[in-house]
């Protein structure tokens, strides 16, 4: 049943995790380079999995469980993610490496909030499967 709202929601997620990542920056550096997720081989390789991990839970859509379960691990995965951008912001210390914020940083807030949605709409569809097999 691809044409769910949960399919929505993970593809807006992957096309986010692995799409926009290239679009904005994640901070501008003193010499005023843009900095993007693909200069650094660890932001690009966690931004590949969570676009992975969605799109991977897009076609695993007959085995509910465990589309929940890559959803749960993606969410796992993106707060790592951000967790890394937070260590990141907070261990330089003043502005030797990192001048601008940009809004690549908060790419994986809204990408939790993309999954959770889609894990909310999972569970809705394991429910009301559950109580129509109740009633046979």
């Amino acid at each position: 049943m691809i044409q769910r709202i949960q399919t929505l929601y993970l593809v807006l997620a992957a096309a986010i995790s692995g799409g926009l990542i290239f679009v904005f920056h994640l901070w501008t550096n003193i010499e005023g380079d843009k900095v993007f997720a693909m200069h650094n081989n660890l932001y690009l390789g966690l931004f590949a999995g969570s676009a992975l991990l969605s799109l991977i839970s897009i076609f695993r859509f007959k085995d509910r469980k465990s589309q929940f379960v890559l959803g749960r691990l993606n969410i796992i995965l993106n707060f790592i993610l951000l967790g890394v951008f937070v260590y990141q912001s907070l261990n330089l210390s003043g502005e030797t490496n990192v001048s601008e914020k940009g809004i690549g940083i908060v790419l994986p807030i809204f990408s939790i909030v993309c999954l959770v949605l889609a894990n909310k709409a999972i569970k809705k569809d394991e429910d009301l499967v559950k109580s129509v097999d109740r009633l046979r």
